[in-house]
């Protein structure tokens, strides 16, 4: 009988069990790769990505966010050419590897760095020196979420102002001692050197440091393109570690409430901010599975030429909704192809912050209470 209940609840706990323990790419990876055009009169962004893992929402939010000031050529780098895991069974193709930087002789006016599969100590050797290499008193950096805990090791932010995602803190503070640790900001700047709380605060991050390069009235227009909530860039954050008492909130969701099974369909053009958020928030809400699939497996470009690898849609009888993030490119023949699939479409996102637009319909779901231990996952306080 025992056993019999403990195997029934490591059943039902799968999604909490699961969440963030995925694996790196194993397929094939011959893919064609098409050097972006580098403008020489443009300024030169690289966000950085660890092959083995990289959080979406610090990844593609940065890299929407620079693309759209239209001043800069903006590349996702990675130490080599393996498609780069953001989710399970969820690939981004790197766009350079660190040779191919080296070989070309660009030199980075901004370095992004996001929280990647390491966030203690041992980091990459390779990844920290070649860091080293590529930051000069001009070059602004920029360490997102627990992407601080790579910026610490590079020893810039010595003595200078860091941050990262409340829940992480105690630990990455405990392994890097040297910075000036603080907390209850959404964003910090020491000269040059810039860092964000959590997740969601890419967002800020972004914007500051674009403000700084590029000016005020392009940050305003950046902001405007995603319908950020506020009129300028908040600091204001609430460091709010998760404890027991959500821990117990995401247990219950997860055994008590109807467990749904998730999907995303990814779409030729789509944006790289609205697909982030949507994966990023509806990923905290522990579903008991969230495939991102494209029509027949096909690779998929998005709005600004970053290449997707996800599912083949062999498997969409078996969800419970189909997240649609741009409704307005589906043909009736899309429409017939999903006929029997509960269709979540996103047709106000002009309008209204696509990580509200995510919160209020979980909040419908499952109440403010989960809801709120979401927004704690996500540092979107």
């Amino acid at each position: 009988m025992l056993s019999t209940i403990l195997a029934s609840l490591y059943v039902l706990l799968q999604p909490i069990l699961a969440f963030g323990t995925f694996s790196p790419y194993k397929g094939n990876d011959n893919f064609t790769r098409k050097l972006l055009p580098f403008n020489s009169s443009k300024k030169t962004v690289f966000i950085i990505a660890d092959n083995k893992r990289t959080e979406i929402f610090d990844m593609l939010a940065p890299y929407y966010l620079f693309n759209s000031t239209q001043c800069a050529n903006v590349f996702v780098v990675a130490k080599n050419k393996t498609p780069i895991l953001i989710k399970k069974d969820f690939y981004v193709l790197p766009q350079l590897t660190f040779e191919e930087v080296d070989a070309m002789k660009i030199h980075p006016d901004v370095i992004v760095i996001p929280a990647l599969s390491v966030i203690d100590e041992k980091q990459d050797t390779i990844l920290i020196n070649w860091l080293k290499k590529h930051f000069t008193t001009n070059t602004r950096m920029l360490a997102i979420c627990d992407g601080a805990s790579t910026a610490a090791s590079t020893g810039f932010y010595d003595g200078k102002a860091l941050t990262c995602h409340a829940s992480d803190y105690s630990i990455i503070r405990s392994h890097f001692t040297k910075p000036n640790w603080v907390q209850q900001i959404s964003v910090t700047k020491s000269g040059n050197l810039f860092s964000t709380a959590g997740v969601s605060n890419a967002v800020e991050g972004s914007l500051l440091v674009i403000d700084d390069v590029f000016g005020r009235e392009i940050m305003h227009k950046v902001s405007s393109s995603v319908s950020y909530p506020y009129s300028e860039i908040r600091y204001q954050h609430k460091s709010t570690a998760i404890d027991f008492k959500n821990k117990l909130t995401i247990a219950k969701k997860v055994i008590l409430r109807n467990n749904r099974h998730l999907g995303l369909l990814l779409q030729d053009g789509i944006n790289e901010f609205d697909l982030a958020s949507v994966l990023d928030t509806y990923g905290r809400t522990f579903p008991a599975s969230f495939d991102i699939f494209s029509r027949d497996g096909k690779i998929v470009k998005t709005k600004y030429g970053l290449t997707l690898i996800g599912k083949k849609d062999s498997k969409l009888n078996k969800l419970d909704e189909l997240h649609i993030i741009m409704p307005d490119h589906f043909s009736a023949k899309d429409f017939a192809f999903f006929k029997n699939i509960n269709l979540v479409e996103y047709d106000d996102l002009k309008k209204i912050y696509t990580i509200d637009v995510c919160l209020k319909r979980i909040c419908n779901l499952y109440g403010s209470k989960f809801t709120d231990v979401v927004k704690l996952l996500l540092d979107y306080n």
